[in-house]
């Protein structure tokens, strides 16, 4: 396999957290984000023509994009150990707590986002930051309640690590490096607290704060 990679990312996060935990590895190509980037150019464009990471080249050929369907290939691939509960509701609530991040937080905080922000009428060097503050705060907001309401275990996902907390650890890493203390979501804090514990997640993370 083969992924196109971005150390910085925190979608590339979850799927190199994702590879770790199944015991899997695969090459490495890194790509460069942001505006006028490699991620823009007409050679990765032909590669995923959304133009963002990640992407991954299975063994078979297949051109994977978007990291939350690379991670569902990645759980049928290669089942064990399992990244979500067996019992049905269960798995419906991770993926819930991993959708708040994927599909209502992250997405508003990309590099695209912020330079469009930036262009906006009356944007200034405090528009941005206060921005990012309030899309983190909405969303682990949003994500602490799921925990505390269900949780069941020492990890996101329950007494194993798994997708909820491929999602939330890299964001988490972010939400740091934003100024931002894990203090208002005591449950996410706790299970951020065991994950920093495990190589799969501190070594394929987000480089830290």
């Amino acid at each position: 396999m083969k992924l196109y990679d971005n150390a910085a990312s925190s979608a590339c996060a979850r799927v190199r957290i994702a590879l770790a935990l199944k015991g899997q590895s695969a090459e490495k190509l890194a790509v460069s984000i942001g505006p006028g980037a490699e991620n823009h150019g007409d050679a990765y464009l032909r590669i995923n023509p959304q133009g963002l990471v990640p992407a991954l080249l299975t063994e078979d050929g297949a051109l994977l994009t978007q990291s939350l369907a690379i991670i569902e290939y990645l759980e049928r691939r290669f089942p064990t150990p399992p990244l979500l509960p067996e019992n049905l509701e269960a798995a419906a609530h991770v993926r819930a707590i991993a959708l708040v991040i994927a599909a209502e937080t992250h997405p508003l905080l990309t590099f695209r986002i912020a330079d469009y922000v930036n262009r906006l009428p009356g944007s200034d060097t405090a528009t941005m930051p206060a921005w990012r503050r309030h899309w983190i705060t909405e969303g682990f907001n949003a994500a602490e309640g799921l925990l505390a309401r269900q949780h069941g275990g020492a990890f996101a996902s329950g007494a194993a690590p798994g997708l909820a907390d491929i999602f939330l650890y890299p964001q988490a890493i972010n939400a740091q490096k934003a100024g931002m203390g894990l203090e208002a979501w005591p449950t996410i804090a706790a299970v951020m607290a065991r994950l920093r514990q495990l190589p799969a997640f501190v070594e394929n993370g987000p480089p830290p704060a």
